[in-house]
């Protein structure tokens, strides 16, 4: 996961699939670490100028209610953080 959290940093809008996609029907975007080979993803969105990770969560297939909570808890901190932003 850190390798893959230090390739968005230093890549950000330029990261694209297989290591980034949009999570649908959100604002989200999945880091899929190993090009999408990890059973983990990270949560994150763009906010200005920053890239905030909300949630580390289950990947969807593996376990879909674990990554559905994962989109719920980034939701939640996304939003107390641009309340502070």
């Amino acid at each position: 996961m850190l390798n893959a959290l230090n390739k968005l940093r230093d890549m950000t809008d330029r990261l694209s699939y297989p290591h980034s996609s949009p999570v649908q029907g959100t604002r989200l975007r999945e880091l899929r670490p190993r090009a999408g080979r990890s059973p983990w993803r990270a949560l994150y969105q763009r906010i200005g100028d920053r890239i905030v990770v909300a949630a580390i969560c289950p990947e969807a297939t593996q376990d879909s209610r674990g990554f559905a909570r994962g989109i719920a808890t980034a939701s939640v901190r996304l939003d107390q953080y641009k309340e502070n932003f």
